[in-house]
């Protein structure tokens, strides 16, 4: 297993000292990329040419002298780290003096304090990769191309909260907007310089291509998936006594899977806790997965709990006894005054999570309007035979990278949202009846940089009707519109690519988000899909849309090259198809 972001943060070092060493950093080997070789030593305006912000730029580069961007990037990783500690302690100090504040307004900001605090930790593990080496090949480079994805997927999200909790915000509360913009600014330019100097290939470019490795097959899972989960699956872990539940190994689908304790959840009390939340709390701190996950077994019954997975809690594996059987449910809502990050039933930071053979539910229901079921910005976190049922805004792929197999997703308005790098293989997306004059989306994600190795990648999966919207359909009443997705933010990014999908499909297949916002932006391509609704003829005309002829572009989009899977989810002892599902 390659060895992923981890250690204590180091301080950083003070701005005319850290000036000075970085600069005084000797240049190495070319490699390769670009009009010059990113040793090559260049002032910083030529730096800044390709950047995002070349303007921007060039107020946070010295001005003098000439250095290779390597150095240029290592600086400006270091910026953004002062700058995410100070926005930081601004964030602790309007939360200290939060009084006249609504509850909508805290929360956002509490919302913000976790983000900050991410941001620092992700900018801290960056800067210690990149002061180790000019040459980062994968998966090191990918590491930390997606923390630095993650840190603006994570400002944008407490700009977001912000502004929905604007009206009650006073004047005096206005402080924020420009350190937040600035911030946005200063993580954006060191994602660029990043791309540039480390990863000149990068999956995160413009045209929303994958980077040019070649896709391939592998781990023996050539056949296609199922498009749907079964509603009892708990082939990996199918334990029966506690005999079983204490053995140290776990016989999976395909490989047996390391375990580093197991506990189980019971409501009768007949287990070790009553509730998941107890369970989760007592969990090891700071796994690094290499002695395998700490399992949480959650036997049958309806869990109506809240739980949260927080960032130190690393390498849990909570198993369930089927989808139906183990259900976690909530009913927290945008309307009922949560922020949608915190709305969320079950909410995973900790790396290398895992979840099968369970139920997530939210049940505020369609009326309430943004309701989370499931939210996971947990790298490396992956799904096998398990529920996501809400309506708006059903699972939060929030950030970093995951993977779902089998799985089954219900919900009406943008129910698959975020800004993670994830794949979805073999799982059913199925849209509900929406509230009168409401369209299903089955996407809305969230890329709002062009160097993001961001995108949502749906491959042989089924897009069909929930039950009731397919009764209300045969019984004649209004035909409700469903859409592939639509476009949350400006480079939002999409592919649906060997996949059934169903009639219920309008054959636009995609929906603008605001007359012809990021039409021109967003990269949204289909490839290879059967089904009644695949039909690409009479899709939108929109720049950004692609219908990939090809394998070539397509496989930037599985499992190897979206999430590097081949290199993590072997040990989860979760079935994937590396390549294509079908022969090309």
């Amino acid at each position: 297993m390659a060895v992923y972001y981890e250690g204590k943060i180091k301080k950083a070092l003070c701005g005319a000292l850290l000036l000075l060493s970085l600069m005084a950093l000797s240049s190495s080997p070319p490699a390769g990329g670009g009009a010059a070789p990113p040793s090559a030593q260049v002032s910083p305006s030529t730096a800044c040419n390709d950047t995002t912000d070349p303007t921007f730029c060039r107020t946070v580069l010295p001005p003098r002298g000439s250095s290779d961007l390597y150095t240029y990037g290592r600086f400006s990783v270091a910026r953004s780290l002062e700058s995410a500690r100070r926005f930081a302690a601004l964030v602790d100090r309007y939360l200290a003096r939060h009084r006249g504040l609504s509850p909508g307004a805290v929360g956002a900001l509490r919302d913000c304090q976790l983000m900050s605090e991410l941001n620092i930790d992700f900018l801290a593990s960056a800067g210690d990769a990149l002061r180790s080496t000019d040459t980062l090949l994968d998966p090191q480079a990918d590491d930390v191309h997606t923390l630095l994805s993650a840190i603006l997927t994570n400002q944008q999200t407490c700009l977001d909260g912000l502004q929905a909790a604007s009206s009650a915000w006073s004047e005096r509360d206005g402080g924020l907007a420009e350190p937040i913009a600035n911030g946005t600014k200063l993580y954006s330019l060191s994602l660029s310089l990043f791309t540039r100097a480390w990863v000149p290939t990068a999956k995160g470019s413009k045209h929303g291509g994958g980077g040019n490795k070649k896709p391939h097959h592998g781990h023996g899972h050539g056949k296609k998936p199922p498009a749907a989960a079964t509603a009892n699956r708990r082939g990996l872990f199918d334990v029966t006594d506690d005999e079983m539940a204490r053995r140290m190994a776990i016989e999976g689908p395909e490989r047996t899977v390391a375990v580093n304790g197991v506990v189980t959840v019971d409501q009768g009390g007949a287990g070790n806790y009553t509730t998941i939340g107890d369970a989760v709390a007592a969990a090891p701190n700071n796994l690094d997965g290499s002695t395998g996950h700490y399992v949480i077994y959650v036997l049958a019954g309806v869990y109506d709990e809240n739980v949260v997975v927080p960032k130190h809690k690393k390498y849990i594996m909570m198993v369930g006894d089927g989808i139906s059987h183990t259900v976690i449910t909530g009913n927290r809502s945008v309307v009922d005054g949560w922020t949608t990050f915190n709305s969320a039933t079950f909410a995973v930071v900790g790396q290398g999570f895992v979840a099968m053979n369970m139920t997530f539910r939210n049940t505020a229901g369609p009326w309430k309007h943004q309701a989370v079921a499931l939210r996971s910005g947990a790298d490396l976190s992956a799904f096998y035979g398990c529920s996501f049922e809400a309506y708006q805004d059903t699972l939060y792929t929030h950030s970093l990278r995951q993977f779902y197999r089998g799985c089954d997703v219900y919900g009406t308005v943008d129910y698959v949202f975020g800004n993670a790098a994830v794949v979805f293989q073999g799982c059913a997306f199925l849209s509900r009846l929406p509230m009168p004059g409401q369209s299903n989306t089955v996407t809305a994600q969230g890329r709002s940089d062009p160097n993001q190795n961001t995108g949502t990648s749906i491959q042989g999966c089924s897009l069909l009707a929930a039950p009731e919207l397919a009764a209300a359909a045969s019984a004649g009443g209004y035909r409700t519109l469903t859409y592939l997705g639509r476009p949350w933010k400006n480079y939002s990014r999409t592919v649906v690519m060997e996949s059934f999908v169903g009639d219920l499909v309008d054959p636009a297949g995609w929906m603008p988000w605001a007359g012809d916002f990021a039409l021109d932006t967003l990269f949204y391509a289909e490839y290879n899909n059967s089904g009644p609704g695949a039909d690409t003829s009479r899709r939108v005309t929109w720049p950004g849309f692609h219908v990939l002829g090809t394998g070539a572009d397509a496989g930037n989009f599985t499992v190897t090259s979206m999430v590097l899977g081949d290199n993590w989810l072997p040990q989860t002892g979760v079935p994937f198809t590396s390549g294509f599902i079908t022969s090309n």
